[in-house]
């Protein structure tokens, strides 16, 4: 059974059935405007180093591990992460910086973080990540892909669950544009509104053809 807690932003937990979590892109958040996360993490993943994603130093645990952009196929408590550069806009980086997507391979399932992503990757690139049980995309625009670009990405990957992320929230300060712009082209998944921050999933409880929304606690 994998755990996963969104904490906002694009900050996620993977907690294994063993307890040892794995976080992904922390934010502060007062920077941000919302809750800090509340989590003491077994490794920290970073798909980039802007302020609302690279946070490590509040929620890594004592003798914890960090890996900051780290591209390739490398172990993560026992659990295989392949890195795959990429771009936060349009321009090959030029003006964003470089991110990295991660995908984690952990209790059964293929989880997929495509960080800041800010352009639609060509299909070479898109094919490295498959096969893809759980996406994260970013909905939220100005920083990122948009709502149509999210979807178009989604398409092409063919993931069982969509997890956006990186929108606007109550108290999030950054010029985002609310989920409800992605989930209204969404018209052939079935909506999962969870009603915490927190889901439980394995290989045979999880949903076919779904998005998966949080709420934060």
């Amino acid at each position: 059974m994998l755990t996963i807690k969104w904490h906002g932003h694009a900050c996620f937990e993977l907690l294994d059935s063993k307890g040892r979590s794995i976080v992904i892109d922390p934010h502060d958040g007062r920077s941000i405007g919302i809750k800090p996360p509340y989590v003491k993490a077994d490794a920290v993943l970073i798909t980039h180093n802007h302020f609302d994603h690279n946070a490590y130093h509040g929620v890594l645990k004592e003798r914890g591990e960090v890996h900051n952009m780290k591209v390739g196929r490398f172990n993560v408590l026992g659990y295989d992460v392949l890195g795959l550069r990429s771009y936060h806009d349009k321009s090959k980086g030029r003006r964003r910086g470089e991110v990295v997507i991660y995908r984690v391979s952990i209790e059964g399932l293929s989880v997929v973080h495509l960080s800041d992503l800010g352009y639609v990757l060509p299909d070479e690139e898109l094919k490295a990540l498959t096969p893809v049980n759980i996406l994260m995309v970013p909905v939220g625009g100005t920083f990122t892909i948009d709502a149509r670009e999210a979807l178009q990405i989604s398409e092409k990957l063919m993931p069982d669950v969509i997890i956006p992320m990186h929108y606007w929230i109550e108290g999030v300060n950054l010029p985002l544009v609310p989920v409800s712009d992605f989930l209204k082209i969404v018209t052939v998944r079935k909506i999962i509104n969870l009603e915490s921050n927190s889901w439980d999933v394995s290989k045979d409880s999880l949903p076919d053809n779904s998005v998966v929304v949080f709420k934060l606690a």
